[in-house]
């Protein structure tokens, strides 16, 4: 690749100005601060991060407290947050920074970019933020960036595009003040260089933007191909004592809401009818609740409740529970901290009359 002049002397400048410096983990920059928030902001905008951070630390403060809390109140503290496994992935890594560095978060990019869930992007992001370690990263406000900035053709995920700007992201990452260049590439993108309308008139490399000559900046990157989205339904028989105890399974630790508590769920009906007949008998009331529509990346959920009365002598095992799942009593009035999805925290809060 030719050299490329550099764009951190004008980026640097707009940075100091115009860019966000007080957000919570820039107030403390160690690797286990930055690492938590970057693993949070995946998929996930600055403004619904902040509280589930400022929660998670006051929780677990350090990479060993992480390390060795129980999985449902890591999972209690990301209800909402969506994509579990990073939360999964994140205390796995943080065992291994326990058991294999001495609970010392590495300092190295091989250790950091070998940690489950973590990868090229988010290590060099960690270590660039945390150490000022010059290590290029490519988020996708960085991508965007670097795609107009130099008229990139292609869609992310495709592999001549990524590569092509990897190495314009390594050729222009400089050797000094890499902590501030970096987060001034990942403000550029998330508050002008914006998927949609681009504020181009306040950018301070517009100049330079081959996008923006051409006229069409929102052309770059290339708008992935469309997926069909899939409509899906389920039935959750909500099981309740009358003490308000609701009967919850926990979720496989793969799959949706992997690790998670719900009611147990049906693909049809009649077959969540007959579960709840066979445990709180054949003239058991059953009452349907209002269907609730939930969005996932590549499909529509649309869930059913189906509420029932239980004997408070019940336990559930023999009419509901799945083989070798783990089961429990979840008083909404009373919660305790597990994982709940969001979807099923708003159902098990709206229960219909009796």
């Amino acid at each position: 690749m030719e050299p490329i002049e550099p764009i951190a002397p004008a980026l640097l400048d707009w940075h100091r100005q115009h860019g966000r410096h007080d957000l919570p983990w820039q107030r403390e920059r160690t690797p286990y601060r930055v690492w938590v928030s970057e693993v949070m902001l995946q998929q996930t905008q600055v403004a619904t991060v902040i509280g589930y951070f400022e929660r998670f630390l006051a929780r677990f403060p350090d990479v060993v407290a992480l390390a060795d809390a129980p999985q449902d109140e890591v999972l209690h503290l990301w209800a909402g947050l969506g994509y579990y496994a990073r939360a999964r992935n994140l205390q796995r890594a943080a065992q291994q920074v326990r058991d294999r560095h001495e609970g010392l978060f590495p300092g190295d990019f091989d250790s950091v970019a070998a940690l489950p869930g973590v990868g090229r992007s988010t290590a060099g992001a960690i270590l660039a933020l945390a150490c000022d370690q010059s290590h290029p990263i490519l988020d996708g406000n960085v991508r965007r960036v670097l795609a107009r900035l130099f008229a990139v053709p292609g869609r992310s995920g495709e592999r001549a595009f990524e590569n092509q700007l990897w190495e314009l992201a390594a050729a222009l990452t400089p050797r000094e003040h890499v902590a501030a260049y970096t987060q001034a590439m990942m403000d550029l993108g998330a508050t002008l260089c914006t998927r949609r309308k681009p504020r181009c008139a306040q950018c301070p490399l517009v100049a330079r933007c081959v996008a923006h000559a051409q006229g069409h900046p929102e052309d770059y990157p290339a708008p992935k191909k469309p997926l069909r989205r899939r409509q899906r339904r389920t039935w959750m028989l909500i099981a309740q004592r009358t003490d308000g105890g609701i009967w919850l399974l926990q979720r496989p630790a793969r799959g949706v809401w992997g690790g998670l508590w719900s009611p147990p769920e049906f693909e049809e009906q009649d077959a969540a009818c007959e579960a709840a007949r066979q445990w709180a008998g054949q003239g058991a009331a059953l009452r349907d609740g209002e269907v609730l529509q939930h969005a996932f990346t590549h499909f529509d959920l649309a869930i059913h409740p189906l509420w029932v009365d239980v004997d408070e002598r019940a336990h559930g095992a023999s009419a509901v529970a799945e083989s070798g799942a783990r089961g429990l009593w979840y008083n909404p009035a009373k919660p305790a901290s597990i994982g709940l999805p969001a979807p099923v925290s708003l159902l098990l809060h709206k229960s219909p009359l009796r």
